[in-house]
């Protein structure tokens, strides 16, 4: 069973996902937060690769992203550092890149490498769905790696069912129609959107991210999905404490 299905099976609400750039804010910095992040019972962890034009990312996780690559890090070495932790580290790894990446570095490739490092659920924002079907769910199954789609509150329902179609893992529910960063509270109008999604009755677990931030948005994010992630906050606490804000930032997020 893939591993994110395997954690929805055990526990379907009030997930809670953590995102942060590999190589940052230092380059072996990697596999100490995502000890400190298992240590403190986070659901499962998203992993970032770095890359020069992350088009769905703000300012705080493209400054992550320059820094991260800037140390040094690249494809092999994510790879690399992910393989060393994979016999240790229990909890779920996802990873979020760009199609850009997977051409460059080769399908076949990255593919394998992947699934070398244990991990067998990836998010790549900017690869069409046509693109997906036609190509990438075949090359995808042969390696057991599931693809994660991302849908707006532009995103018509006929798309969202089909997307509920394709999904075996879960449908990440992007908050707003921006980029990724912190935005306050939750409005009336992503509400309304969430509601629109939860009256879907969609077969796939929902997650929601980009713009939660503290207790308050993941608590309310929480209450129309099942669980949600949190990315550009994370970053921001990785940047004053490194890796010694971690527990904290988690205990006051899960407010325990």
């Amino acid at each position: 069973m893939n591993s994110i299905q395997n954690i929805f099976n055990q526990k379907d609400k009030d997930l809670l996902s953590i995102f942060f750039t590999a190589g940052f804010p230092k380059l072996n910095d990697t596999s100490k937060i995502i000890e400190e992040l298992e240590a403190n019972g986070v659901d499962f962890i998203e992993v970032g690769l770095p890359y020069s034009d992350p088009l769905a990312d703000g300012p705080t996780i493209q400054h992550s992203s320059s820094v991260a690559l800037n140390n040094g890090m690249n494809l092999d070495v994510v790879f690399e550092q992910l393989e060393a932790i994979k016999d240790t580290n229990k909890t779920p790894l996802v990873l979020m890149g760009y199609v850009n990446q997977i051409i460059k570095y080769g399908e076949e490739s990255f593919c394998q490498k992947v699934k070398d490092c244990g991990i067998d659920t990836i998010i790549i924002p900017d690869l069409p769905m046509v693109e997906y079907e036609n190509h990438y769910q075949d090359l995808f199954k042969k390696y057991g790696i599931s693809n994660v789609f991302l849908i707006t509150p532009n995103t018509s329902q006929e798309r969202i069912k089909k997307i509920d179609s394709l999904t075996d893992t879960f449908i990440y529910v992007v908050a707003s129609a921006s980029i990724t960063g912190a935005k306050g509270e939750v409005s009336e109008k992503q509400v309304a959107y969430f509601n629109r999604i939860k009256a879907m009755e969609l077969k796939s677990k929902l997650i929601v991210g980009f713009g939660i931030s503290d207790n308050k948005t993941f608590t309310t994010a929480c209450r129309y999905a099942n669980g949600a992630i949190i990315g550009s906050a994370f970053i921001k606490e990785l940047d004053k404490h490194s890796i010694n804000g971690i527990a904290s930032f988690v205990k006051t997020v899960k407010n325990c």
